[in-house]
């Protein structure tokens, strides 16, 4: 006697999960993909794309892609700055920890509080913190990683909530790859600076003044109103950084300096819109594979000079 057709379907459906969950069920053909660079429609099997020859598996484009689809955002290099920066802080807390023996207590009033878990001033050199020009001379590494280390706590907190709330419209604008080259190359800046200063300096506010310098130079050429609005707020917010900087002797003054300044120019020679064309690609891709390369390089010198200084 013949099945009913409702069953008849209810069993092949059955026969159909079983044989994926062995292993055994029929394979869908590959799909074409899409280019992670210029969004052109390539075939299953291709490895390059036939309009723009990005890499569809190793590209920088290929690896925001990824890190989009991880952290559900269209600003993926904002949040793996904030967690290797975050990661890198906790181990220099607990670091700090192990040879001190406990954390730092706070001490009573304001300074007390931005003492809070503050990190071993030897910790933080044999991290990678900025020192004086001779001897980032000779360990230029430094004037990298000095920006993903901090200080304290309060350090830390107050500037991960600053690159949150102005990173991911910076990179949304210029593209993850030319926004990674910013963050490193104001950073750099900034410290090359507070080095010819003479001082000893750790923190990514340089990096964060850049991105405040660029969005500066972007309201200074374009006249709407909410342009201009967002122009005087950051001129208000300098205003206050200034301020808090000459008023708290420890805040470093010559690395924000170098991180704006370096931060504006950028924003006045860059265009303000993500790549246009396989040539544009191109060269953003190069500023982001540079700037990735030398933040690899400056952290294999970071972990070598902690191990050896034991």
């Amino acid at each position: 006697m013949a099945l009913p057709i409702r069953w008849r379907w209810k069993f092949e459906r059955f026969v159909e999960q079983l044989q994926g969950v062995l292993g055994g069920g029929k394979k869908e053909p590959p799909r074409p993909r899409l280019c992670p660079s210029c969004g052109t429609l390539v075939g299953a099997s291709a490895s390059k794309c036939h309009q723009c020859g990005a890499s569809m598996t190793y590209s920088l484009a290929a690896a925001s892609r990824s890190l989009g689809g991880v952290f559900k955002s269209d600003a993926p290099v904002t949040y793996v700055i904030l967690l290797v920066t975050c990661a890198l802080f906790g181990f220099s807390l607990m670091a700090t920890i192990r040879a001190a023996g406990e954390l730092t207590p706070p001490s009573g009033g304001l300074m007390g509080l931005f003492n809070l878990g503050a990190i071993s001033q030897q910790i933080l050199i044999r991290l990678g913190e900025s020192l004086p020009l001779p001897y980032n001379l000779r360990e230029p590494w430094r004037f990298i990683t000095a920006v993903f280390l901090h200080g304290s706590i309060l350090h830390i907190a107050f500037n991960m909530w600053v690159i949150m709330d102005v990173g991911p419209a910076i990179e949304e604008l210029y593209g993850s790859a030319r926004y990674l080259f910013i963050y490193v190359f104001t950073g750099v800046c900034g410290y090359v600076l507070s080095s010819l200063a003479g001082k000893f300096s750790v923190g990514a506010s340089s990096s964060l003044l850049g991105l405040i310098g660029v969005m500066l130079a972007l309201t200074s050429v374009r006249h709407n109103a909410s342009m201009q609005m967002l122009r005087r707020q950051l001129i208000m917010w300098l205003i206050y950084i200034a301020v808090m900087g000459f008023w708290f002797s420890y805040i470093d003054n010559w690395a924000h300096a170098g991180g704006f300044a370096a931060g504006y120019l950028l924003g006045r020679v860059m265009l303000d819109r993500p790549p246009a064309d396989a040539a544009e690609r191109k060269k953003a891709h190069t500023l982001g594979w540079l700037a990735g390369g030398a933040v690899v390089v400056s952290f294999a010198f970071m972990v070598m000079e902690f191990l050896g200084s034991r």
